[in-house]
C-alpha cells in the first residue's frame, strides 16, 4: 500500500459493517469471518420455493429468491441498516453484486429483460440521498448486464414506515401505494425483477406487482437481499 493508502486506514479504518472490527486489505464491506456466517437461504431458483409460495393466490409471480435471512439483532440486520440509514452506497452495490453472483448460475435472470427497483417517495428520498433498492439493482446490473427501469413506478404518498407494524397493518400502509408512469408503456410484454431490500410479510413487493400487473403481457419475479421468513 501507499503511504498515503496508510494514513487513510490509520485516521479513517474500514470496519466491518457487521462487527465492527478492522476490515483487512482484501476484505470488503464485511469481514471474511462474518462472511461465512451470513444466514443464506439457499432458495437460488428453486421452482415454487417458500418465498415463492408466500405470494402465491395473492400476485402472480414467476419466480421468487432472496439471498440472507434476517433476523432483527442478527448480522444482515447491521448491513441493512449501513445501507439505510448510514450513507452507504457501496454497501448496496456490493452487496447488489453478490446476489447476482449467487444466482447467476442458478439461472434465475435467464429471460429478464429490466430491473425495477421498488421506488422511495419523493421526500424519503431527498432526506436519505439516495434509493438503496436501486443502488442493489445497480450491483446486479453491473454483473448480469441487465437495464435498471427506474422511472416506471412512482410512490403515490409518503407512507409511514412498515418497522412495528403487524401484517394486516402493512397491508393497509402499502394499499394503493403505487401507480405507473407514463414510462411503463415499454415494459409490455416484458420480464421484469422487483429488487427490493428486505421482505418481511410481502405487502410492499405485492403492492408494486399490482401497480406493474396493469401493462400488458407483463411477467413479474421478485429478488430480496434479505428475508424475514
Amino acid at each position: 500500500m501507499s503511504i498515503w493508502t496508510d494514513l487513510k486506514e490509520f485516521f479513517f479504518p474500514r470496519l466491518c459493517l457487521a462487527c465492527g472490527k478492522k476490515l483487512h486489505p482484501s476484505e470488503e464491506v464485511v469481514c471474511f469471518s462474518c462472511m461465512s456466517k451470513l444466514p443464506h437461504t439457499h432458495l437460488l431458483n428453486t421452482p415454487g420455493n417458500e418465498m415463492e409460495k408466500l405470494f402465491w393466490g395473492r400476485i402472480p409471480v414467476e419466480r421468487a429468491s432472496s439471498l440472507f435471512y434476517y433476523s432483527r439483532d442478527g448480522r444482515v440486520a447491521q448491513i441493512l441498516a449501513g445501507m439505510k440509514y448510514h450513507g452507504r452506497k457501496d454497501v448496496c452495490f456490493r452487496m447488489g453484486q453478490m446476489m447476482a453472483d449467487e444466482l447467476r448460475t442458478s439461472g434465475f435472470f435467464h429471460g429478464v429483460d429490466s430491473l425495477v427497483p421498488v421506488p422511495l417517495h419523493p421526500k424519503r428520498l431527498r432526506q436519505r440521498g439516495y434509493n438503496q433498492s436501486e443502488w442493489l439493482a445497480e450491483g446486479i446490473s453491473s454483473r448480469t448486464g441487465i437495464q435498471i427501469c427506474k422511472n416506471v413506478l412512482c410512490r403515490q404518498r409518503n407512507n409511514p414506515t412498515q418497522t412495528h407494524k403487524s401484517a394486516f397493518e402493512r397491508w393497509l400502509n402499502a394499499e394503493h401505494l403505487f401507480g405507473l408512469t407514463v414510462y411503463s408503456e415499454s415494459l409490455k410484454g416484458k420480464h421484469i425483477i422487483l429488487i427490493d431490500d428486505v421482505l418481511t410479510t410481502g405487502a410492499t413487493l405485492e403492492a408494486c406487482a399490482e401497480a406493474l400487473s396493469e401493462i400488458e403481457h407483463i411477467r413479474i419475479s421478485i429478488l430480496t437481499l434479505a428475508w424475514t421468513k
